[in-house]
């Protein structure tokens, strides 16, 4: 997929989530949810914060989105994450009904938009959402690496 100016500008802006959750030495993780060009949802990653492990960026973007809306579906909104989402995420994206699904870093060891599985896009749930990979990737991969050198040391 080519990206666009837009995909570019909403990937930056949810890579300034994943700053705040770099800043609270949370996972960087940052998410934000499009509607019509305009931002309708963000979250970044709180779980130490809340302690809460289901208080993932994404979880939090569909919260905010699902209140923007007043309404638990999503139809036509695209979430922007800065890393794939995990099983948890994917699924509460399936039952939100978003319409598409761009992430920047590939996750081995969580990931169920592609590395693990793609749980969003097999054909097995009554829902399907298009899944596109790698915009902001490097920028992405920089947060994660910086977060998890400096818990190492």
């Amino acid at each position: 997929m080519i990206f666009s100016e837009s995909d570019y500008r909403c990937m930056y802006q949810a890579l300034q989530e994943a700053q705040h959750a770099f800043d609270e030495e949370e996972v960087p993780v940052g998410a934000v949810i499009v509607r019509d060009n305009k931002i309708i949802g963000r979250g970044y990653n709180q779980n130490l914060r809340l302690n809460d492990p289901t208080a993932h960026a994404e979880m939090i973007a569909i919260t905010a989105a699902a209140n923007h809306l007043n309404s638990s579906r999503l139809d036509g909104c695209t979430m922007y994450s800065t890393l794939e989402p995990c099983l948890m995420c994917a699924g509460a994206m399936l039952h939100a009904r978003l319409e598409k699904v761009i992430f920047a870093a590939f996750d081995p060891k969580f990931g169920c938009c592609g590395s693990i599985h793609n749980h969003l896009e097999d054909g097995k749930f009554n829902h399907t959402i298009k899944v596109f990979s790698g915009l902001m990737e490097n920028e992405s991969q920089y947060f994660l690496r910086n977060f998890f050198q400096k818990l190492r040391n």
